[in-house]
Protein backbone atom coordinates (compact mmCIF):
# COMPACT_ATOMS: atom_id res chain seq x y z
CA UNK A 1 0.00 0.00 0.00
CA UNK A 2 2.83 2.38 0.81
CA UNK A 3 4.53 1.59 -2.50
CA UNK A 4 1.34 2.40 -4.33
CA UNK A 5 1.11 5.70 -2.45
CA UNK A 6 4.68 6.62 -3.34
CA UNK A 7 4.02 5.73 -7.00
CA UNK A 8 0.98 8.02 -7.04
CA UNK A 9 2.96 10.81 -5.37
CA UNK A 10 5.80 10.36 -7.90
CA UNK A 11 3.34 10.43 -10.80
CA UNK A 12 1.72 13.60 -9.47
CA UNK A 13 5.15 15.21 -9.06
CA UNK A 14 6.12 14.18 -12.62
CA UNK A 15 2.91 15.67 -14.03
CA UNK A 16 3.54 18.80 -11.97
CA UNK A 17 7.04 19.11 -13.39
CA UNK A 18 5.62 18.73 -16.89
CA UNK A 19 3.13 21.52 -16.30
CA UNK A 20 5.69 23.76 -14.65
CA UNK A 21 8.65 23.15 -16.98
CA UNK A 22 7.72 21.68 -20.37
CA UNK A 23 4.58 23.52 -21.38
CA UNK A 24 5.84 27.02 -20.51
CA UNK A 25 9.11 26.21 -22.27
CA UNK A 26 7.26 25.31 -25.47
CA UNK A 27 5.25 28.51 -25.22
CA UNK A 28 8.42 30.52 -24.59
CA UNK A 29 10.14 28.98 -27.64
CA UNK A 30 7.10 29.68 -29.83
CA UNK A 31 7.05 33.28 -28.62
CA UNK A 32 10.75 33.65 -29.43
CA UNK A 33 10.12 32.47 -33.00
CA UNK A 34 7.18 34.82 -33.35
CA UNK A 35 9.25 37.68 -31.95
CA UNK A 36 12.06 37.04 -34.45
CA UNK A 37 9.57 36.96 -37.35
CA UNK A 38 7.95 40.17 -36.14
CA UNK A 39 11.33 41.89 -35.80
CA UNK A 40 12.14 40.90 -39.39
CA UNK A 41 8.83 42.39 -40.53
CA UNK A 42 9.63 45.59 -38.64
CA UNK A 43 12.99 45.84 -40.43
CA UNK A 44 11.37 45.36 -43.85
CA UNK A 45 8.55 47.80 -43.10
CA UNK A 46 11.00 50.39 -41.76
CA UNK A 47 12.96 50.15 -45.00
CA UNK A 48 9.76 50.56 -47.06
CA UNK A 49 8.71 53.46 -44.86
CA UNK A 50 12.05 55.21 -45.47
CA UNK A 51 11.69 54.69 -49.24
CA UNK A 52 8.17 56.11 -49.16
CA UNK A 53 9.30 59.11 -47.12
CA UNK A 54 12.03 59.81 -49.67
CA UNK A 55 9.46 59.54 -52.46
CA UNK A 56 7.17 61.97 -50.67
CA UNK A 57 10.04 64.46 -50.42
CA UNK A 58 10.76 64.03 -54.14
CA UNK A 59 7.09 64.49 -55.01
CA UNK A 60 7.08 67.83 -53.20
CA UNK A 61 9.64 69.29 -55.62
CA UNK A 62 8.69 71.16 -58.78
CA UNK A 63 11.14 69.18 -60.88
CA UNK A 64 9.54 65.85 -59.96
CA UNK A 65 6.03 67.19 -60.54
CA UNK A 66 7.07 68.44 -63.99
CA UNK A 67 8.78 65.12 -64.80
CA UNK A 68 5.67 63.14 -63.88
CA UNK A 69 3.38 65.54 -65.77
CA UNK A 70 5.46 65.16 -68.92
CA UNK A 71 5.96 61.41 -68.56
CA UNK A 72 2.53 60.22 -67.43
CA UNK A 73 0.18 62.88 -68.78
CA UNK A 74 2.05 64.16 -71.85
CA UNK A 75 1.75 67.75 -70.66
CA UNK A 76 3.93 70.54 -72.05
CA UNK A 77 4.74 74.07 -71.00
CA UNK A 78 3.12 76.98 -72.81
CA UNK A 79 4.90 77.59 -76.11
CA UNK A 80 6.16 74.01 -76.42
CA UNK A 81 4.79 71.58 -78.94
CA UNK A 82 4.11 67.95 -78.18
CA UNK A 83 4.69 65.30 -80.80
CA UNK A 84 3.54 61.73 -80.65
CA UNK A 85 5.37 59.12 -82.66
CA UNK A 86 2.91 56.46 -83.65
CA UNK A 87 3.90 52.95 -84.61
CA UNK A 88 3.91 52.18 -88.30
CA UNK A 89 0.83 50.44 -89.64
CA UNK A 90 1.11 46.69 -90.03
CA UNK A 91 2.26 45.49 -93.40
CA UNK A 92 -0.49 43.96 -95.49
CA UNK A 93 -0.18 40.23 -95.91
CA UNK A 94 0.09 38.97 -99.42
CA UNK A 95 -3.06 37.28 -100.60
CA UNK A 96 -2.72 33.52 -100.70
CA UNK A 97 -2.48 32.21 -104.19
CA UNK A 98 -5.66 30.58 -105.29
CA UNK A 99 -5.32 26.87 -105.96
CA UNK A 100 -5.57 26.60 -109.69
CA UNK A 101 -6.43 23.67 -111.89
CA UNK A 102 -2.73 22.77 -112.14
CA UNK A 103 -2.32 22.04 -108.41
CA UNK A 104 -4.66 19.24 -107.34
CA UNK A 105 -3.82 19.58 -103.63
CA UNK A 106 -1.95 17.53 -101.08
CA UNK A 107 -4.50 14.77 -100.52
CA UNK A 108 -5.07 14.26 -104.24
CA UNK A 109 -1.32 13.91 -104.84
CA UNK A 110 -1.05 11.43 -101.98
CA UNK A 111 -4.00 9.38 -103.32
CA UNK A 112 -2.46 9.34 -106.78
CA UNK A 113 0.88 8.10 -105.40
CA UNK A 114 -0.75 5.40 -103.30
CA UNK A 115 -3.11 4.20 -106.01
CA UNK A 116 -0.39 3.91 -108.67
CA UNK A 117 1.66 1.37 -106.70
Amino acid sequence: MRRRGWAVVAAVIAVGVLFVAVFPTRTWLAQRQELAATEQKVVVLSKLNAEMAARVQRLNTDAEIERLARQDYNLVRPGEEAYAILPSPPRPRPAPEAAGEDDPGFWSRMWDRLSRN
